[in-house]
């Protein structure tokens, strides 16, 4: 089915999973302009919404579907049929349109949250699969939790809507539950005992709650997934869910995987700050990739060797995400190689002595102080005129 083994399709679910946060809606116009950018930026499916939620996202979904071009745009359901024929309603102006349909299959939701039995769970689902059938011809499956399931059953689910028409199945691990050697074996399983597997693409969707979403993500395309479903900035209800920058770029750097995606990374940190502003939610500093301190060297250790050699402390560079450049960031903890480097680029060219003697300044300053500016710098050179 796959015309590259080793292309990844990225399923971007910002606008659908990401927008679920609490206080993080978008306006249909908001939902718009990002998934404009989400297909300049190379995604290959955007979740548009879940049309029968609200009004408000099946406009989403119309409109959206009218203005992109490129990507495949997928409409979320439940399984049954009110769900799927408000969703084909929603898809009728997109190009290459995708209905996402599912139901539980851990004991745990067809118990507590269905208050059903595994046969009628598994009558359901293939029922919904056939059903949207009718209307499109990309039809996705989600076994939700699957990261709790019972893997024989939840093989038995994977078959039968495969047989059912399912293009692609997804594989959640709604709760951010599993460790990633056990969500990477319940791919492999899926990979060896789904006798037609071979006819849908396997999908990851993984949840953070634990901080493994990334990890389980990148452990199941290893196992042989070929779609990771995942958000800009790796927004999402609760912990989040994978974070789409994080994926890519692992799959960038780690060339032995020989995996990879077709999405355009230098736009990563507008589409980043894009998000973060239209959504009102701040990227925490430290945040993998994207977040103001992902390129910031501070340690003196650390500051000497990026200074001999960039690769000694980076192995991405910021340009290759669409970084502004990397920084040295002067604190207590910073040695005299980084003070030289910025006193040399404001033109100060200092001798030995006149270093040492403004490294004490600089270290007795930078005790008080917490941000130091050009202008401090250029007042210690000053002092040193000075004397």
């Amino acid at each position: 089915m796959l015309h590259d083994p080793n292309r990844i399709y990225v399923f971007d679910t910002t606008l659908r999973d990401g927008e679920q946060v609490p206080g993080c809606q978008l306006t249909t116009g908001e939902k718009v302009e990002l998934a404009i950018e989400l297909e300049a930026l190379g995604v290959d499916i955007i979740e548009a919404g879940f049309p029968i939620s609200s009004p408000g996202d099946f406009q989403s979904v119309v409109e959206i579907s009218k203005a992109v071009k490129q990507p495949t745009i997928c409409a979320l359901t439940r399984a049954n049929k009110g769900d799927i024929d408000v969703a084909v309603e929603a898809l009728k102006y997109a190009r290459h349109p995708r209905i996402h349909t599912g139901i539980g299959s851990s004991d745990m939701h067809i118990k507590h949250k269905f208050n059903s039995t595994r046969e009628e769970i598994l009558a359901r689902g293939v029922e919904a699969v056939k059903y949207a059938k009718q209307f499109v011809e990309d039809v996705e499956f989600y076994a939700e939790d699957a990261g709790r399931a019972d893997l024989p059953f939840l093989a038995q689910m994977i078959e039968a809507v495969i047989a059912a028409g399912a293009t692609v199945v997804n594989i959640p691990d709604t709760n951010g539950y599993c460790l990633p050697d056990q969500y990477g074996s319940k791919i492999k399983y899926l990979k060896d005992h789904v006798s037609n597997i071979e006819q849908a693409i396997i999908s990851v969707h993984c949840h953070n709650d634990l901080g493994l979403a990334t990890a389980n993500s990148i452990a199941g395309l290893q196992n042989g997934a070929r779609q990771v479903e995942c958000t800009i900035n790796g927004i999402g209800e609760r912990a989040g869910n994978t974070s789409m920058e994080e994926v890519v770029m692992i799959l960038k750097t780690h060339a032995s995987l020989d995996l990879h995606t077709n999405i355009n990374c230098r736009r990563f940190y507008d589409m980043s700050c894009k998000v973060s502003s239209m959504m009102r939610m701040p990227v925490q500093p430290n945040k993998a990739i994207v977040g103001n301190n992902a390129f910031a060297h501070s340690s003196g250790i650390h500051q000497d060797g990026f200074l001999k050699n960039r690769e000694n402390y980076e192995i991405i560079r910021p340009e290759d995400v669409g970084f502004p450049d990397a920084s040295i960031v002067l604190t207590a903890r910073s040695g005299r190689h980084a003070l030289k480097f910025h006193l040399d680029r404001l033109g100060h060219h200092l001798d030995k002595n006149e270093l040492d003697v403004t490294y004490k300044k600089f270290l007795e300053l930078a005790d008080r102080k917490k941000d130091i500016t050009d202008d401090d710098l250029n007042e210690l050179v000053s002092q040193l005129l000075v004397k």
